[in-house]
């Protein structure tokens, strides 16, 4: 239902470089790289403001992609320069006091786990940490348990950094609904490679990025706020575009998610990351998210069957991402030996996923990340560079 073919030939990068870091940042199409480049010519031979304007009507289908992409309004969506961000503007905007208690999971992302720490420190706030279930994903029977009078967030990764699993996000949301807890989720890996539904999940808040499986731009991400909640943050900063100054002392939010942007914004790369959205919605969530998934489990199968490499993906779900080892060697080694191959794959490190690797003795593993641009014929091809190294 895919037209690799075509798609392919839309990736100049493939005729480079094989790609299996698309959890790190993906590759553009080249529609996305074109509405890039045509802003930034704009800015360069017009003037930046005089691009802006040019580009009113694809800023403006922003929030409609969006809104479509993610089943969402159009005025629950806000563009924020990345995902972390994103998830900042959203969780710095509670107002959590002593004695409160916030629900996270051991697969939390660093980024996240430190803001919670940071704000605990300041407000006084417990944070709860949920553990696994047999799967390795968060067991929503012991979230359930641990909820109490003063529970005020559960606060989760939908697909974490350091692994394919993914996380039972709309059972966490049946949960929270249940209960009337607000639920902020980091949908910074799963957002462009799995099809994700905000009402379907039932999260009240939820943060993302372009540059990874959506295959926008980097300093491009995205924030969703449920209408019927957006009062109960207060925005942690606030200018003449997300505020309007209506008397000399006073103020009020304008309308919406957009009370969480920014006046100042990287122009071309909104509309490129709208772009980017418009493309992944033509081939469709539905069939990316069957491919991804196919070619990941081929891809650990084929890993599987080399002397010494280990896979180490956790859940129930598994997800585009394809984290292993391989005995005695680093796996950062591992990883320059693909590069010198024109291979690309990240490394997950422990200082990423403290509480995940450390009780699992691992300190760091190589993460391969397939979209559904690559073929079966790269998974051969990576399997036997790893085999050689």
């Amino acid at each position: 239902m895919i037209d690799i073919e075509k798609i392919r030939l839309d990736t100049p990068g493939c005729r480079k470089v094989l790609h299996f870091n698309n959890a790190g940042s993906s590759l553009m199409p080249v529609p996305v790289f074109d509405a890039l480049q045509h802003v930034l010519r704009d800015e360069n031979e017009v003037g930046g403001y005089e691009a802006g304007r040019r580009a009113q009507d694809s800023i403006q289908a922003f929030y409609s992609e969006f809104a479509n992409l993610l089943n969402a309004e159009t005025d629950e969506i806000a563009f924020v320069e990345n995902a972390t961000r994103a998830w900042d503007m959203a969780f710095y905007g509670l107002n959590l006091e002593p004695g409160d208690r916030v629900i996270t999971h051991e697969s939390e992302y660093a980024s996240n786990y430190l803001a919670l720490l940071q704000q605990s420190r300041r407000h006084g706030f417990e944070i709860d940490l949920v553990p696994s279930d047999e799967f390795g994903q968060i067991d929503v029977r012991a979230l359930e348990a641990m909820i109490g009078a003063r529970t005020k967030l559960i606060a989760i990764t939908h697909v974490p950094t350091q692994g394919g699993l993914v996380n039972p996000a709309a059972e966490v949301g049946k949960v929270a609904k249940k209960h009337g807890i607000l639920y902020l989720l980091d949908a910074c890996q799963s957002v462009g490679q799995i099809d994700v539904n905000v009402a379907e999940i039932g999260c009240d808040m939820l943060s993302g990025t372009g540059r990874k499986f959506l295959r926008g731009p980097r300093g491009t991400g995205f924030l969703y706020v449920r209408n019927s909640i957006i009062d109960q943050l207060d925005p942690p900063f606030i200018d003449l575009l997300s505020a309007k100054w209506i008397e000399a002392n006073s103020f009020e939010f304008v309308d919406g998610a957009k009370r969480f942007e920014n006046w100042e914004s990287f122009v071309a790369g909104r509309v490129a990351l709208m772009e980017a959205v418009r493309y992944a919605r033509n081939i469709g969530l539905a069939n990316i998210e069957t491919r991804v998934t196919e070619l990941a489990q081929d891809l650990r199968e084929a890993l599987s069957e080399i002397e010494g490499v280990s896979v180490h993906d956790q859940g129930r779900q598994k997800c585009g991402i394809v984290t292993f080892k391989k005995d005695g060697i680093e796996p950062g080694t591992i990883a320059d030996s693909l590069r010198a191959e024109r291979i690309n794959v990240s490394v997950s490190q422990v200082s990423s996923a403290r509480l995940d690797l450390e009780p699992r003795n691992l300190r760091a593993l190589v993460r391969a990340s397939v979209h559904y641009f690559n073929t079966h014929d790269e998974i051969a091809r990576f399997a036997e560079a790893v085999k050689q190294v």
